[in-house]
């Protein structure tokens, strides 16, 4: 199973950067992933710049995938249980698995209706944040799966 991440907008603080970097290389020792900057829109009004950045996104979901939108109104799961979750997509056959980190606004009512939410905590982060957060859990996620002791 291929496991791809998508962002609207680049990743700017430096720290952010090594994050991603540091958990991508984690990740690739157990599973492909992809990491793919969408570019973000300015300048218009909060419904249109969704709409349009939605459009980007949507340009990169192969049919057949498995889309999980990081949304403040989603599922909460624990480690153990996005673990899970990851394992029966991946035991199922699903191809590839997209984890998707909108922008400043969020994603359209029509976008969201299309995949499984899932919010990281109760708490708002910065989309920033969020991008070295998620990396972390799909890390842990494949040492869950591989009885390793990283989650403990």
């Amino acid at each position: 199973m291929k496991i791809k991440v998508l962002w609207v907008g680049k990743s700017r603080d430096p720290w952010v950067k090594d994050a991603i970097d540091e958990y991508a290389g984690r990740i690739r020792r157990y599973n492909p992933i992809d990491l793919i900057d969408i570019r973000d829109e300015k300048g218009a009004e909060a419904e249109e710049m969704r709409r349009r950045e939605c459009e980007r996104l949507d340009k990169q979901i192969s049919p057949g995938s498995t889309l999980i939108l990081l949304d403040e109104r989603g599922e909460q799961m624990d480690s153990p249980g996005l673990a899970s979750f990851v394992g029966k997509q991946r035991d199922s056959g699903v191809g590839e698995l997209i984890f998707v980190i909108g922008g400043a606004y969020g994603f359209s009512e029509e976008f969201r209706r299309r995949g499984k939410l899932l919010a990281l905590s109760k708490m708002t982060f910065t989309h920033q944040m969020v991008r070295a957060f998620l990396l972390e859990q799909i890390y842990r996620t494949f040492t869950i799966l591989n009885g390793e002791p990283y989650h403990h």
